[in-house]
């Protein structure tokens, strides 16, 4: 083993965790020339960063001693930005110190502060926290950090972004000047580095390579689906990974209900996470999935921030992430510290060209697939029961007595049956799921001009610039008129006179057919390559006027998808009372 701070009793801690060889980060950390100095280091979370602190902080604390001494004024600190991930410190260093006989003591928000100050007053060696309930501590008199040898500040970028500059600034001014200081940060903007200079003296920067691309141990992997099966997509793939925990995430607290809903009565054994949730109901949720009563965490971003879930061995974004960041966030709950993981993007067809440009800012390339098929996961099933242990065991004495009542009262076709029976009951239903699309990546030509595609059809309509037109109130608008959802729509370009937009090949003639008819706006709309056919019959000539000429339109952009919040009081032709209407 290749861990040269180690101390015999944090080696013997490694070994009953398995831990052969480290990683990258405690592989830097670790080497003989960062003993006892200040370190700067850009990791990302997963990569085994709290390990390799750890074992920094008992190469500083413990020196040649294999336990510590009576404890008393902490020795060492490390601040964490949510009361989720400090928990989580605490729990990997428990178990890293467990024959050191070191006290370690949490202080999040959250909890009992009275319950804290008496553990405090009791003594410690290490104290983990977060900024606000760590500074309270101080002002009142309850943390004394005179004694402190050694500061850790985890995720610091994600500490600042939170607000927390102000509170670390004064722990670490009530820290002595000589501490050894250790800064870990996914990235390293010019705040930590203004921070890093201020508070640590002569720090070595470590880069770990490759932190900017992810963890190489995630498969990724994207799942095309259709808009009204997302649901039924996330159920086949929990059932086709059969992994023994996943964490499913959702962009709102009310999408999070819906699908933990969803999975309860297909039979999964499902929790949820998100910010409505007080701690005890947070702490409990997350104790029912490392023990095993659940294995399925339905969570918002907030809420999952810092979780690390033993054998997570599955990520399902069931909405599309905001950003590059958030889906390496998501995606690094698996993967963590060697472990292998999946991580499953779903992609409705007018979200496939953002996904595709999230992904290539990651520096990711996914395996493109459809939804897990229900015959794909009934085969499976049947490897599956093939190989249940259960059916390696050597029979009891009273099992073979109830075996030989059997036989002797049932044929073998009837006792397997009921045996399969038995099986599969305790299985979660499996949806039917169509594949939206086929192939790899979408074909780039489709950007090149606009027309009939496999994954929408394009339409005009006669406000453009000039009219100043802007996807905040295209949006909803184009969804009232076409009576069609947010996710049917695609691409949307704006040019000098006119906008084109893409919509979803399945709701196209549904659109057409609603958006055709006149409406107080006056906006008119016109398909760009032909009229979409429809969806059972062929609907009756368009009335309210003439269509729209074609327009060359030269120079045109491609309008963002920014979420719509109304219409501006500015806006075109009925502006004012799209936006009364809450369009």
């Amino acid at each position: 083993m290749a861990f040269p701070l180690a101390s015999p009793a944090l080696d013997r801690a490694l070994v009953k965790r398995n831990y052969d060889e480290p990683t990258p980060v405690q592989a830097a950390v670790l080497s003989t020339e960062t003993r006892g100095r200040d370190l700067l280091v850009s990791a990302q979370t997963g990569s085994g960063k709290t390990v390799a602190y750890g074992l920094a902080l008992g190469a500083a604390l413990l020196g040649d001693d294999e336990v510590f001494g009576p404890a008393g004024r902490p020795q060492a600190l490390v601040i964490a930005p949510t009361r989720e991930l400090a928990l989580q410190v605490e729990r990997e260093l428990a178990w890293l110190f467990e024959e050191t006989e070191a006290r370690i003591v949490p202080c999040v928000g959250g909890m009992d502060p009275r319950a804290e100050r008496r553990r405090l007053h009791m003594g410690a060696h290490i104290v983990v926290g977060t900024p606000g309930r760590l500074r309270d501590h101080i002002e009142r008199g309850g943390l004394d950090l005179s004694a402190m040898r050694a500061v850790v500040l985890d995720e610091a970028d994600e500490m600042l972004d939170m607000g927390f500059r102000e509170d670390l600034e004064f722990i670490l001014e009530a820290t002595p000047q000589e501490r050894m200081t250790l800064l870990f940060s996914a990235t390293l903007p010019k705040t930590i580095v203004q921070l890093a200079t201020r508070y640590q003296r002569d720090a070595l920067r470590i880069a770990v390579a490759g932190a900017e691309r992810g963890h190489a141990d995630i498969e990724h992997r994207a799942i095309r689906v259709a808009p009204k099966e997302i649901e039924a997509a996330v159920v086949n793939l929990l059932r086709f990974h059969e992994s023994p925990a996943a964490i499913v995430f959702a962009n709102t607290r009310e999408a999070v209900r819906h699908i933990q809903a969803t999975l309860q009565e297909r039979g999964f054994q499902v929790v949820a996470l998100s910010g409505e949730l007080g701690q005890h109901e947070r702490n409990q949720a997350l104790q029912a999935l490392r023990d095993g009563r659940a294995r399925v965490c339905v969570a918002t971003d907030v809420a999952a921030r810092g979780i690390d879930l033993p054998n997570l061995d599955l990520v399902i974004h069931a909405d599309l992430p905001h950003d590059r960041e958030v889906f390496q966030h998501r995606s690094g709950r698996t993967g963590r510290a060697g472990r292998k993981g999946i991580s499953c993007l779903l992609v409705p067809p007018a979200r496939r060209r953002r996904a595709e440009r999230m992904l290539a800012e990651a520096g990711i390339r996914p395996e493109w697939a459809g939804p897990p098929s229900a015959e794909a996961i009934t085969e499976l099933d049947r490897q599956r029961f093939l190989a249940d242990p259960l059916l390696a065991e050597p029979v009891g004495e009273e099992d073979a007595e109830m075996a030989r009542l059997l036989i002797e009262t049932r044929t073998p076709e009837e006792i397997a049956g009921a045996l399969a029976r038995l099986w599969r009951g305790r299985l979660p239903a499996v949806e039917e799921v169509v594949d939206p699309g086929q192939g790899g990546p979408r074909d780039r030509s489709r950007t090149e001009g606009p027309g009939r595609g496999p994954m929408g059809v394009w339409f005009r309509c006669d406000v453009g610039r000039r009219q100043k037109a802007d996807p905040k109130w295209l949006l909803p608008m184009l969804c009232r008129r076409g009576g069609i959802e947010r996710d049917d729509i695609g691409t949307i370009r704006i040019f000098d006179g006119e906008t084109r937009f893409e919509v979803a090949e399945g709701v196209a003639a549904r659109f057409w057919a609603n958006a055709r008819r006149p409406d107080e706006e006056q906006i008119r709309f016109s398909p760009v390559d032909g009229e979409p056919e429809p969806e059972r019959v062929r609907r009756g000539p368009p009335r309210g006027g003439e269509r729209p000429p074609r327009r060359k339109a030269e120079g045109g952009h491609e309008g963002s998808r920014a979420r719509p919040e109304g219409g501006p009081a500015g806006g075109p032709r009925g502006g004012n009372r799209r936006r009364e209407r809450g369009a």
